[in-house]
């Protein structure tokens, strides 16, 4: 019996081999376990996929590494719904049905929201990347799938390249729901702030860069992060994006960048497993823990 479990996949529950990579994200959690730990609820980790362990005995599950879940989506999205409702998932199933599909930028955008200039194109569109440039005019693009995650199959594409990735859109087109955005400048530049938020309220942000030559911020890719001091705005805007979810998040990350004409602008908002750098501000950990026993003792 547990009080808490600490969801992963199978990489990160107890890995033999280790790298910088691993070493960091097992930090993360340990940090967040052992805050758990201090309220007084008993905590494991566990890979979402296990096989041997009743989920029934336990009463909240806290999606955090789960990392692979965007190359098993199918498989993933049969276990969340075979088991969620025997404990409560943090965060709620409402919204990471809402949240693994990009077109909740969408949703938000009609909210009022400031995102990159977008296209949705729905699985087998018959379309080409020369017909997005011709109908958008962006001159550089950003073509990625709805349900991705570290820049999966994400390709920067000038006007001019865009016969060298038909073939690749065809055959992704073909399976997947896809996005077309304006490349917003900036990121190369300047990076992308990623915001914290714990019960929707800021705590800590950090800056991400790309290494040079590459606009994918992501550390796994070469990029660099380093901490950030929010600005007011920046806050204000983050915690206005959680206002909008269908339901208020546990935990959030809004990511942000600043759009061709220097405006703040959401680049995604993260609600399923996104890395929350408690390494770098450790008492957002301690204040996710209260939070989920506060949670324990309605649940």
């Amino acid at each position: 019996m547990y009080d808490v479990v600490i969801l992963t996949d199978s990489r990160y529950e107890n890995p033999k081999n280790k790298n910088w990579y691993i070493n960091q994200v097992l930090e993360e959690d340990q940090l967040l376990i052992d805050e758990i730990k201090k309220t007084g609820l008993s905590v494991c980790k566990k890979d979402w996929n296990s096989k041997e362990f009743n989920w029934s005995n336990s009463r909240i599950a806290i999606f955090r590494s789960t990392w692979d879940y965007f190359d098993r989506f199918d498989e993933f999205f049969l276990w969340k719904e075979k088991i969620k409702n025997k404990l409560f998932f943090v965060n709620s199933s409402k919204l990471i049905d809402w949240n693994i599909d990009k077109i909740y930028l969408k949703d938000l955008k009609l909210k009022g929201i400031n995102i990159p200039k977008s296209i949705f194109i729905k699985k087998n569109k018959l379309t080409t990347v020369k017909e997005l440039f011709e109908k958008t005019n962006f001159k550089i693009a950003v073509l990625k799938p709805n349900i991705s995650g570290a820049a999966r199959h994400t390709y920067k594409i000038k006007k001019i390249e865009a016969s060298s990735y038909e073939d690749i859109f065809k055959k992704l087109i073909i399976t997947e729901n896809m996005i077309f955005q304006e490349f917003i400048h900036d990121i190369e530049k300047n990076g992308e702030i990623s915001l914290v938020l714990i019960a929707g309220k800021y705590t800590h942000a950090v800056r991400k860069k790309a290494r040079k030559g590459d606009f994918r911020v992501q550390d796994d890719h070469g990029g660099t992060v380093e901490k950030y001091n929010a600005l007011k705005e920046e806050v204000l805007f983050a915690e206005h994006c959680i206002t909008l979810c269908p339901e208020k998040p546990v935990y959030a990350r809004v990511d942000i960048i600043y759009d061709n004409k220097g405006r703040i602008c959401l680049n995604e908002l993260e609600l399923i497993e996104p890395e929350l750098w408690f390494r770098n501000f450790p008492k957002a950990a301690m204040l996710l823990a209260q939070e989920i026993k506060r949670l324990d003792t309605i649940y």
